[in-house]
């Protein structure tokens, strides 16, 4: 019994150097000196800074100076972070909150959401989350799922940067990543998002369908591929290649800008030698302009064309 008041006055003590920044809360508290570890039950609720977790089922583990080391939240745990009129919670079947590092690890069926005001900003659904509160660096592995405002994303994984006050200063997909705003959709390995300039650059076998005034689909595909949502442009680079309606073009750089009025995909301009192919007709140029509205292309620079099936045999004369 004596030894046991020792070692709880020892972790209160260890507690109350963190007295500002973490409070344990709970119906019961039990320590088990084999398992170095405090056992709590019901209503738990742990406070660390900006940070809250709640659960019906908690345990802390402790180092061999006393110091308090990882709490481990059971039973579907919910953890919250309000920073000014920003919050983030995250829901899952487990969370480990270091008191060390300050990083929240949320396991199973994870949710993390971020709201501005009343208004849900970010949803991630994934296999594994961790946010380190201290940089502000969110990581979500395992068949992640996000939604951003009117952006849905597939990705293998996600990174997310935050500022100070909680906004996202940058979002990265990694690893099968799929993108769709409204009716278009954006594949490759690795997409970068930067949300204050609405900039978005993907990398890797890229893809990207996008739909013109009539309704028809334009396909581009290139090794590296930019996108600016204000200006709804594109611009590809490396082996792109692009598909719209009976027309199929390829070269070294493009860019895809909007019609003035309808703001859809219509005029296309390829720089250094590129090929349009129309019916039975190959057109090589310098420069090649293509549009979709009136349906039309234009070719410049060392224009060469070749037709194909020409039919040679004699007619009777």
């Amino acid at each position: 019994m004596k030894k046991f008041l020792i070692i709880m006055l020892l972790i209160l003590s260890s507690v109350a150097v963190f007295a500002s920044d973490l409070i344990i809360e709970s119906k019961t508290q039990t320590f088990a000196d084999k398992e170095r570890k405090i056992k709590l039950d019901g209503g738990v609720k742990v406070m660390l800074d900006n940070l809250t977790v709640e659960s019906d089922r908690a345990d802390v583990t402790i180092r061999r100076n006393n110091k308090l080391d990882t709490a481990t939240f059971y039973d579907k745990p919910y953890a919250y972070e309000i920073n000014e009129n920003k919050k983030r919670e995250v829901k899952a079947n487990i969370l480990q909150v270091s008191l060390i590092n300050k990083v929240v690890r949320a396991e199973g069926e994870t949710q993390s959401v971020i709201t501005e005001g009343n208004t849900p900003i970010i949803v991630i659904n994934a296999d594994v989350q961790e946010y380190d509160t201290t940089s502000s660096v969110m990581v979500a592995t395992g068949s992640v799922t996000m939604k951003y405002k009117d952006i849905d994303t597939f990705s293998d994984k996600v990174v997310i940067l935050a500022d100070q006050k909680g906004g996202v200063k940058k979002i990265d997909l990694i690893g099968n990543a799929r993108v769709k705003q409204q009716q278009n959709e954006s594949e490759g390995h690795h997409f970068v998002y930067n949300p204050v300039t609405e900039e978005m650059s993907v990398t890797g076998n890229t893809k990207t369908i996008a739909y013109s005034n009539d309704g028809k689909k334009l396909t581009i595909h290139s090794d590296y591929q930019q996108y600016q949502k204000a200006q709804n442009s594109y611009i590809g680079s490396g082996h792109v290649k692009i598909w719209y309606d009976d027309y199929y073009a390829q070269g070294p750089k493009v860019s895809v800008f909007p019609d003035k009025a309808t703001n859809k995909p219509n005029e296309v301009y390829f720089v250094g030698r590129s090929k349009i192919v129309q019916n039975d007709r190959d057109i090589i140029a310098d420069k090649i302009k293509m549009t979709m509205n009136p349906k039309d292309f234009v070719a410049e620079g060392n224009v060469r064309t070749i037709i194909h099936n020409i039919d040679t045999s004699e007619g009777n004369l």
